[in-house]
Protein backbone atom coordinates (compact mmCIF):
# COMPACT_ATOMS: atom_id res chain seq x y z
CA UNK A 1 0.00 0.00 0.00
CA UNK A 2 1.49 3.45 -0.45
CA UNK A 3 1.30 5.83 2.07
CA UNK A 4 2.89 8.85 -0.19
CA UNK A 5 1.33 9.29 -3.42
CA UNK A 6 3.50 12.16 -4.43
CA UNK A 7 6.35 10.23 -3.55
CA UNK A 8 5.57 6.57 -4.27
CA UNK A 9 6.48 5.73 -0.83
CA UNK A 10 5.07 2.41 0.28
CA UNK A 11 3.81 1.40 3.60
CA UNK A 12 6.78 -1.55 3.70
CA UNK A 13 9.53 0.94 2.78
CA UNK A 14 8.46 3.24 5.60
CA UNK A 15 8.71 0.76 7.92
CA UNK A 16 12.13 -0.94 6.99
CA UNK A 17 13.11 2.53 7.55
CA UNK A 18 11.65 3.30 10.72
CA UNK A 19 13.48 -0.42 12.22
CA UNK A 20 17.11 1.04 10.76
CA UNK A 21 16.59 4.78 12.47
CA UNK A 22 16.07 4.86 15.87
CA UNK A 23 14.72 8.18 15.62
CA UNK A 24 12.92 10.77 13.82
CA UNK A 25 9.34 11.73 12.82
CA UNK A 26 7.98 10.22 9.50
CA UNK A 27 8.76 13.77 7.91
CA UNK A 28 12.46 13.16 9.06
CA UNK A 29 12.29 9.17 7.32
CA UNK A 30 11.65 10.75 4.20
CA UNK A 31 14.70 12.33 4.17
CA UNK A 32 16.59 8.56 4.78
CA UNK A 33 14.46 7.88 1.22
CA UNK A 34 15.81 10.47 -0.61
CA UNK A 35 12.28 12.34 -0.76
CA UNK A 36 10.51 15.41 1.13
CA UNK A 37 7.05 15.54 2.14
CA UNK A 38 5.22 17.95 -0.82
CA UNK A 39 1.44 17.67 -0.28
CA UNK A 40 1.80 16.80 3.47
CA UNK A 41 -1.54 14.85 3.63
CA UNK A 42 0.09 11.70 4.38
CA UNK A 43 2.52 12.50 7.35
CA UNK A 44 -0.87 11.61 9.77
CA UNK A 45 -0.91 8.52 8.39
CA UNK A 46 2.80 8.04 7.88
CA UNK A 47 3.65 9.28 11.57
CA UNK A 48 0.83 6.07 12.51
CA UNK A 49 3.52 3.98 10.55
CA UNK A 50 6.19 4.53 12.03
CA UNK A 51 4.70 4.54 15.34
CA UNK A 52 3.39 1.01 14.88
CA UNK A 53 6.63 0.22 13.64
CA UNK A 54 8.73 1.29 16.80
CA UNK A 55 6.13 -0.51 18.85
CA UNK A 56 6.33 -3.85 17.14
CA UNK A 57 10.26 -3.42 17.69
CA UNK A 58 10.14 -3.05 21.85
CA UNK A 59 7.27 -5.63 21.99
Amino acid sequence: MYICICNAIREKDLRQAARCHARGDAEALYGTLGCRAQCRQCLDDADDVVADERACAMA
